[in-house]
Order: C-alpha cells, then structure tokens, then sequence
C-alpha cells in the first residue's frame, strides 16, 4: 500500500508540474547572473504568477534582436527583455512583436508611449575609471590622451551601440575624426558588457564603457570608492532599456502579466542595486544610499528611435574604417 500510494503521490506530482504554464523570457548574460537581478526577479514572479519562470541568457542586448529574427515566430521566447530605444525601431520592423496595455507613472527623463516595448529602467553611459587618477572631460581630450579603454562590439552589445550614437549625436558630421582620435586609445572590443568590465577590474584599461550609475555598485555592495564615472562636457546620451511580448507567444496571457509586473514596485525595487541602473517607475522605497553621489550630466543625448535606426549603419562604418586602420 505505501508503494501504490507513493506511486500515486508521484503521478499527482507530475502531473501538476506537467499544468504549470512556463513563460520563456530571452534577456542579456548579465541580468540572469547570480549578482544580476534574474533571481530575485524569478522568485518575485514566481510568486504571483503560478508558474515557471524561464530567464534565458541569449548574449548581449543587441544579440537578443538577432537572435529572435533568425528564430522568428518559431522562437521559444514568450518576452524579450534587454532592448534599447537604439533597437526598438528595428524591432518593430520585424512584425514580430504585439502591442502591450501596460500604463505606469514613469520616472523616465523622457514621455513614454511606445506600444510595442514598456520601459523597465534607464540609465546614462559613461566611462568608469579608478577615482585617484585624472579622466579627459571629452572624447576629444580623451583620444589625445594615452588612457587605455575597453569598449563593447556594437554589433552584439547595446552599450556598444549606445557608444557609437552617443559620438554621433554630439559631433555629427565630425564623428569620424573623434574616432580616428580614439582608435589607439582602444585596448580591445568586447562582445558585450561583462567582459569588458571584467578587463577593467583586471587592470587591462584605464577607463571602460559603462554606465555613471556603475560606481554605486562598488559604494553600496563592497563599501568601495574607488571607482567614478568620467563627465563629459558634451553629455551624455541616454539608454531606456525595454521589454516587448512575442506576437507568436503560445502563453499571450501570462506575457502581459508579466509586462504588467516589470512595472510594479516588486519588480522596480529590484533594479537599482541588482541591474545599478535607473528604475522606470520610482520605488516606495526611493533610491538606495549613494545613487545621490553620482555623476549627473549636465546635458543629455538620445536619437529618437526612428533617427537612431536610421544613423545606426553610417555610424557603424565610421567606427569600422577608424578602427581597422
């Protein structure tokens, strides 16, 4: 009797785990990491919603657009999270995401009424370096500099992307002639954020491409000062990181709670000290201790998405005759 009723605990067991509903999520490397804010995000989730979370890392930002247009509507992914309004025009050209109903007090510099991609946080790049030595104020005081940088592939990476747009949008026409300038400053270009902050933190460059909310890691998670965000005269260009449902999702349902989720406290409250960014909606708590020393530009860069599509492939042959020189 206790091995039939064993066996039958058993068959009642997995039949439940068979009618939980799994929601696939593609996202960067970063965010599914142990430090990233993956798991919390998984468990808050989890709880609320009676099913199974799957967080998928599929590269870096730009990796994840064209991971999902290869697989196309036969994507296991249900949500794309790790977009960028850099991006968000291209994605939508592909025909192969659906509209959302989400609506929330944004905290964004910037109104919101995209109805394809809802916001879940934001920040501004900029180069990190070692607080105790001196950092160029622009990019043409840094190219006639002999400080080492580590930079991200546009091509795979969103802050990559973001780099390039951000030389467009404050010189323009003149764009080549900074990158002719910061060519041999460049140590070595990485497929994506990680890795590229890693070099750093390994003393292989003296600045990296990251965010000026990155210090607040060092402050608040190892009591460390010893890092800052370089500001520079011309601004700094904005990134607004997204989410967006599948229009193939077999799980549409659950997709939008999900979406509805991103924007709640549980979520947002998980952003500033797991993902160092912005949130998009400002949590009941406020921000943590320390995002009040950082760096804020005086004056802020961002393409719309159409015009940030549209430049995207001059300013990308800009860096690649600069850089193959």
């Amino acid at each position: 009797m206790k091995h039939l009723a064993f066996a039958a605990g058993l068959l009642s067991a997995t039949a439940a785990y068979a009618e939980t509903p799994e929601l696939t999520v593609y996202t960067y490397d970063s965010f599914v990491s142990d430090w990233g804010p993956g798991p919390a995000v998984e468990k808050a989730f989890e709880d609320v919603c009676g099913c199974d979370l799957k967080l998928v890392g599929a590269g870096d930002g730009a990796a994840l657009l064209a991971r999902v247009k290869l697989e196309g509507a036969r994507s296991d992914a249900d949500i794309v999270l790790g977009l960028d309004t850099n991006l968000t025009a291209a994605a939508a050209e592909t025909g192969l995401f659906a509209v959302h109903d989400v609506r929330a007090d944004y905290a964004l510099p910037v109104s919101w009424e995209d109805p394809l991609f809802v916001p879940y946080d934001w920040g501004y790049f900029a180069f990190v370096h070692n607080a105790d030595a001196a950092a160029p104020t622009d990019f043409k005081a840094l190219g006639a500099s002999d400080k080492k940088i580590v930079i991200q592939d546009p091509r795979s990476s969103t802050p990559g992307l973001g780099l390039l747009l951000w030389v467009k949008a404050a010189y323009g026409d003149e764009a080549p002639a900074i990158w002719e300038g910061l060519a041999d400053n460049v140590v070595t270009v990485t497929k994506g954020w990680s890795e590229a902050y890693g070099l750093f933190l390994e003393g292989e460059a003296d600045m990296v491409l990251s965010y000026t909310t990155s210090p607040a890691y060092h402050l608040i998670a190892e009591e460390d000062a010893s890092k800052a965000a370089a500001s520079f005269s011309e601004g700094h260009y904005m990134q607004v990181e997204v989410a967006g449902k599948l229009a193939a999702s077999d799980q549409p349902e659950l997709a939008d709670q999900f979406l509805a989720f991103m924007v709640s406290d549980a979520f947002q409250s998980i952003i500033p000290t797991t993902n160092w960014m912005y949130p998009a909606v400002t949590p009941a708590a406020g921000l943590p201790d320390g995002f009040d020393t950082l760096v804020t530009p005086e004056k802020s860069l961002l393409l719309p998405a159409s015009e940030a599509a549209a430049v995207r492939d001059v300013a990308l042959g800009e860096w690649l005759g600069a850089l193959s020189q």
